[in-house]
């Protein structure tokens, strides 16, 4: 089938950035509104149908993508949300249950496909085990963010800080290391979420709790409208050739970061 992933640009990363924040604002606004039980159920409801759109579908689709990414981000972050309030785990807990759930689900995804490059998702179970990746990846996120947050006391505009940092290292090493192609992207995608959560938290929140202020609702407005002229201007876009990509296994040194 035709690889439905997009090209991994600097359209990409800007994109997923902005998703990132979208479902960590979107969360908290949801969960505010209206009662979180609800909330929950019906944002695991439109997550599963954009899931299921994003697997019946033969091609790649810029806004389906999308679509799908960002209800991972707002689904992952109640996840991540619900076993700390509601069910009291430690987001320190959280964060290490969440790696090694990741863990889990990269070796198993290495061991059955030989390969964890997302230019080879050209069949179900590939991107099967892209969008389990994608999930323990914002949940994962999401609990690390809020443990830098708060457990560590650097506050969420720290917290962003100390990420944005961090997310330079797989470029870096990337670009003058010769690091691994497909560990390096794997290395940053993981690192947008806590980045975009913690930026949104720092927007969002009270000035009290360290935050700017502006109210979830109105940034989670905000970030919809950016996301949206970056899906537009991503679907306008040459779409992806339908042959699969050649295979790279994660020995391998080259491809595009």
């Amino acid at each position: 089938m035709a690889i439905k992933v997009p090209e991994v640009t600097a359209l990409f990363w800007v994109t997923k950035l902005f998703t990132t924040a979208l479902g960590e604002s979107a969360s908290d606004f949801l969960v505010r509104i209206i009662d979180p039980v609800l909330a929950v159920g019906a944002t695991f409801l439109v997550f599963a149908l954009a899931i299921a759109a994003q697997l019946v579908s033969r091609r790649y689709h810029a806004w389906l993508y999308w679509l799908a990414v960002t209800m991972v981000a707002v689904f992952g972050t109640m996840a991540a949300d619900v076993l700390h309030v509601a069910l009291g785990v430690p987001y320190a807990v959280s964060t290490v249950g969440f790696a090694v759930i990741l863990a889990i689900v990269l070796i198993a995804w290495q061991r059955t496909e030989r390969t964890l490059d997302i230019h080879s998702i050209s069949t179900t179970r590939r991107e099967l085990f892209y969008w389990a990746t994608v999930s323990a990846t914002f949940a994962l996120g999401t609990a690390a963010g809020d443990l830098f947050a708060t457990v560590f006391h650097l506050g969420y505009l720290g917290a962003a800080g100390v990420f944005a940092v961090v997310i330079l290292v797989p470029w870096v090493g990337f670009r003058f290391a010769r690091w691994n192609a497909v560990g390096c992207f794997w290395f940053a995608y993981i690192l947008t979420r806590p980045l975009g959560a913690s930026v949104a938290d720092w927007l969002g929140v009270d000035r009290s709790l360290g935050g700017v202020g502006i109210g979830h609702g109105r940034v989670s407005l905000m970030l919809l409208t950016v996301v949206v002229f970056l899906v537009a201007a991503a679907q306008v876009r040459q779409p992806r050739r339908a042959a699969p990509a050649l295979e790279m296994t994660t020995d391998s040194s080259e491809g595009q970061f």
